[in-house]
């Protein structure tokens, strides 16, 4: 067996008894809880009852709500010796036919064998059914009570265990191939860097687990590795917000971990929350990541949270993506949110070097990278950059993804010296990383490099502005006179005075914050902006806006 179904199973026999750590789902209104050595006697009986459907090297897509169906499907697959996509889930204001165009693409992209649904997803099964597609109900066939798969199927190291899907665009899509190897040396290296104790830990998590930081950093590590988890939905979140923190209280949780957008929302949340409804001092590791960091969004969380008991040095910045299985780096423990804070105009010349007078950029300290991999900071011809140079980030290592699964076939994502290049812009400072903002995005005006984020952050705090729905794109990409637009959604859309006077303040904003006058402002209603399945901007995308106003 690989190393890492040796993990599972070694986890299943030491929580099976008294005293088990398990998994807790169907918060706030039924919770279950489930040790995790019945999360595996209910993985070798969904593996059983699925029989000759799941075969070794098999391509099991996955699409259910409920994390503990989800828990025993991802394990029974990976016993099976199949390989695990999580497809990305409608929403209510998703349209069908296109969903099914779309994920029919994607399934036949992986090679898919077969769909499992569970609720409420499983009302799906007359769209698979139209496009010819195997799928078995979830719920089903876990309650049934099939002969359990006698044993593990063997795998190697460089199986594949999970196709991790992009957040790219659904009608080109693609998959990041990784492989039981690259799972254990990346789990094996956030328990060291993260200092995770399997018998005192509990996460808390509400993350999407067809996002890379929900499936592995909040339901495979702990499943692999017996640290108690309170799993529920981002609908459960986005719902109610603070559910967030009234678990972390009700459960004692130490570990929990989301993008930035979510602490800013929750940091607003508790600054008019009554005194003592949260205990929030249990929390030691809030990880911060997946997105841009906003260190003024991260301090408006530690402050609203200070009354609840939270700790200031609980933060954890850090870099990851698919790529890389999940971490590339991860800040010090203990310390805190750390800047850098850095000259813009030194910045936009390639040089990231400390502000000494007039404006500035706070950048988050992305600690070092985790054991066994090595990140770099290259030119565009590929010469090595020292300190506090401003280039393309490289990472290499044991947890880095071998190559991609596309519509046009699969793809090496390394080169000849195992070098992947990650898509961003940054540097090093002290042995840490720093993330500029992905390469494809940056705005060149007259040899200078702007930002989006620094724009879309000026953006977000004019009123009137729908926090996080702000994007800054290019214009004219590689002419002589390259532009910016900046597009952002606000309830004032359809008023043409406000929209005016929005405008205006929006641009003045960003006059201030980076010395540069965008093209053009364009207003839309709430809920127009492109967006990727997880929730990200599609820079790209939102451009197509900016044409009716050129």
């Amino acid at each position: 067996m690989s190393r890492f179904v040796d993990a599972l199973v070694a986890t299943a026999l030491d929580n099976a008894g008294d005293g088990a750590r398990g998994i807790t789902t169907g918060e706030p209104d039924r919770p279950v809880r489930r040790t995790w050595g019945r999360v595996h006697a209910e993985a070798l009986r969904l593996a059983g009852a699925l029989g000759d459907d799941l075969r070794p090297g098999a391509s099991v897509a996955i699409l259910a709500a409920d994390p503990a169906l989800i828990a025993a499907a991802v394990q029974a697959t990976w016993l099976g010796g199949g390989s695990v996509t999580m497809l990305h889930q409608p929403t209510a204001r998703t349209d069908l036919g296109q969903w099914a165009e779309d994920t029919v693409r994607t399934l036949r992209m992986i090679d898919a064998h077969l769909v499992l649904l569970g609720p409420p997803f499983d009302e799906l099964a007359g769209v698979l059914d139209e496009h010819g597609i195997a799928h078995r109900d979830l719920a089903a066939l876990a309650a049934t009570d099939a002969t359990p798969l006698p044993r593990p199927v063997p795998v190697d190291e460089d199986a594949t265990a999970l196709l991790q899907l992009t957040s790219g665009s659904t009608a080109a899509p693609k998959a990041v191939r990784i492989t039981h190897g690259n799972l254990h040396a990346n789990m094996r290296a956030m328990v060291e860097s993260a200092a995770l104790d399997p018998a005192t830990d509990v996460m808390v998590s509400w993350l999407p687990l067809f996002h890379d930081m929900g499936m592995v950093g909040l339901l495979t590590v702990p499943m692999a590795t017996g640290i108690e988890v309170v799993k529920v939905t981002p609908a459960d979140f986005l719902a109610r917000p603070l559910l967030w923190p009234e678990l972390i209280t009700r459960y004692g949780g130490t570990i929990t971990a989301a993008p930035n957008f979510a602490y800013a929302v929750v940091g607003r949340r508790l600054g008019s929350a009554e005194d003592g409804v949260f205990d929030l001092s249990t929390m030691r590791f809030a990880l911060n990541g997946a997105e841009p960091i906003d260190p003024d969004a991260v301090r408006g969380f530690t402050e609203a949270g200070a009354r609840f008991g939270l700790r200031e040095s609980c933060v954890v910045a850090a870099f990851g993506m698919a790529e890389a299985t999940l971490a590339v780096s991860i800040a010090p423990r203990d310390r805190g949110l750390e800047v850098d804070v850095v000259d813009p105009d030194e910045l936009g010349r390639g040089r990231a070097e400390p502000a000494s007078t007039g404006r500035s950029r706070e950048f988050a300290l992305l600690g070092a990278p985790l054991p066994g991999l090595e990140v770099e900071v290259v030119d565009d011809a590929g010469t090595r950059l020292g300190e506090r140079g401003v280039g393309r980030l490289r990472v290499r290592g044991a947890a880095v993804t071998p190559g991609y699964l596309a519509v046009d076939g699969p793809r090496a994502a390394q080169d000849e010296a195992g070098w992947l290049d990650t898509g961003d812009e940054g540097y090093l400072v002290d042995g840490q990383v720093v993330i500029c903002g992905r390469r494809k995005d940056v705005i060149i005006m007259g040899g200078r490099n702007l930002y989006p984020v620094d724009v879309e952050r000026a953006v977000g705090a004019v009123e009137g502005v729908r926090p996080g729905n702000a994007a800054a794109v290019r214009l004219d990409a590689g002419s002589r006179r390259e532009r910016f637009a900046v597009v952002l959604e606000s309830k004032l859309a359809g008023d043409a005075d406000a929209e005016q006077r929005l405008r205006k303040e929006v641009a003045a904003r960003v006059v201030d914050a980076v010395g540069v006058r965008p093209f053009a402002v364009v207003v839309l209603a709430p809920g127009t902006l492109p967006k990727t399945p997880s929730g990200k901007l599609q820079r790209a995308a939102t451009a197509a806006h900016v044409g009716s106003v050129e």
